[in-house]
């Protein structure tokens, strides 16, 4: 494993300690799937060690090849913007690739059943159960017409119905898509948080489901989340791919 690309996961950062926590949770799941792999943690803001100071790290340890990657559901402004910025000013001896982002993906699909049923719903629940798909939002119009595709691909997965929801930058809320699926007259409403991690953002959409009968947790250090993170590392690690910075 030594002559692989470290791996970078570039998260965003909170005030709010779950987040670290459970970014911290997430790749310790992803080292325990593939031992040897040396994987790192950056944070964009709030947090440290910053992106910026674990790049130098590796560089003044002689490393030279990494896989940044996005700890992000959508390629919206820090995928396109933020993160590129930030791998342009690492030192030059790294040749840095950027995997994409982590969604879609069907293994987040998975991950967003395993937190449902975990909340209490079961298989057979599905017909009669329409699910709110609430996400953080963004002013990216690719990231909101990604979420609307992913709810379409989930509703014929066999739900009653799935309305996706924003708590940000974007409309309908989370209890705005509640109502909305009672009114079509689904049995149950369930709430599903498109979120990596607790915070600020996620704790909205908590709120925002107090209408429903079921609020499962977020994504977090999900196995399907950690699997897709390894998928996003091997696409990226291949030579084909033109590296930032070489």
């Amino acid at each position: 494993m030594r002559d692989r690309p470290v791996l970078l996961v570039i998260a965003h950062g909170s005030r709010d300690p779950r987040h670290a926590a459970t970014v911290h949770a997430l790749v310790e799941r992803v080292r325990s799937l593939r031992p040897g792999l040396r994987v790192e943690t950056g944070f964009l803001d709030f947090n440290v060690p910053s992106v910026h100071g674990v790049l130098e790290s590796l560089a003044a340890e002689g490393v030279r090849d990494v896989v940044a990657l996005p700890l992000l559901l959508t390629r919206a402004f820090h995928a396109k913007a933020d993160i590129p910025a930030v791998l342009r000013d690492a030192p030059a001896r790294l040749r840095i690739r950027q995997a994409e982002v982590l969604g879609p993906s069907p293994l987040l699909l998975s991950a967003l059943e395993r937190r449902l049923y975990e909340a209490g719903l079961t298989p057979a629940d599905k017909s009669s159960t329409g699910v709110v798909l609430a996400s953080a939002g963004s002013s990216d119009p690719e990231a909101i017409a990604v979420i609307a595709d992913i709810a379409r691909e989930w509703w014929h997965t066999g739900w009653c119905a799935v309305r996706p929801a924003f708590a940000s930058a974007s409309l309908p809320r989370t209890e705005d898509a509640v109502r909305e699926l009672r009114a079509l007259g689904c049995e149950r409403v369930a709430v599903a948080p498109y979120v990596l991690a607790p915070g600020f953002l996620p704790d909205r959409i908590a709120r925002g489901a107090a209408g429903a009968d079921v609020l499962a947790d977020v994504l977090g250090a999900a196995p399907e989340v950690a699997r897709v993170l390894l998928e996003r590392y091997d696409a990226a690690g291949r030579p084909a791919l033109t590296a930032l910075g070489a």
